[in-house]
């Protein structure tokens, strides 16, 4: 088995991740950044629904308007979904006999941390959206000509996820699984 990891004999951390498949680290990785990322907006949607629905009994013409916060939110979600399937599209089929060698550990750890970091950065965006939402529908409720304003920073809690995402897909690159031979 030219080109594999020579795994010592004593127990390790390292001993185990290097006798897990990559498939796994890399299923886990696409689980996480679509589970966590559909995590993060149902928890801003909530943050946001909640004082959107609160507001809304004090003044009525919120609503509707508002709900552009919980847009933003689900976008997050949407994020998530993009970069499962991208980290899908690089799955690839490699024999037996090259499923250890350091290329397919790569690929499997490449997809693994491009997961988390997506699935991670848009859940903390989502609850930054969220959090920025419901102080908009507040704020609205109060004063009219403040939503504008916050919406303004609502976009830039919402761009959080869009780094996210790039900062995955550019990591993904890294996964690169060796030829068939």
């Amino acid at each position: 088995m030219s080109g594999a990891i020579v795994i010592g004999a004593s127990g390790s951390w390292a001993r185990a991740m290097l006798k897990i498949s990559p498939y796994t680290f890399s299923a886990i990785g696409i689980a996480v950044a679509i589970g966590v990322s559909v995590l993060g907006a149902a928890w801003g949607i909530y943050i946001t629904g909640s004082s959107l629905i609160g507001a809304a009994i004090k003044a009525p013409r919120i609503t509707s308007k508002n709900l552009i916060s919980v847009i933003f939110c689900e976008a997050v979600a949407i994020y998530g979904v993009i970069v499962a399937i991208i980290l899908q599209t690089k799955l690839e089929s490699v024999p037996g006999s090259q499923m250890y060698v350091p290329e397919s550990l790569r690929a499997g750890y490449a997809i693994f941390a491009s997961g988390i970091i997506v699935g991670f950065a848009n859940l903390v965006c989502g609850l930054c959206v969220g959090i920025i939402g419901s102080s908009c529908a507040l704020s609205d409720a109060q004063n009219s000509s403040l939503f504008v304003k916050i919406l303004v920073i609502e976009i830039f809690g919402s761009a959080l996820g869009l780094f996210g995402v790039i900062v995955g897909i550019i990591m993904s690159a890294q996964a690169t699984w060796p030829s068939k031979v």
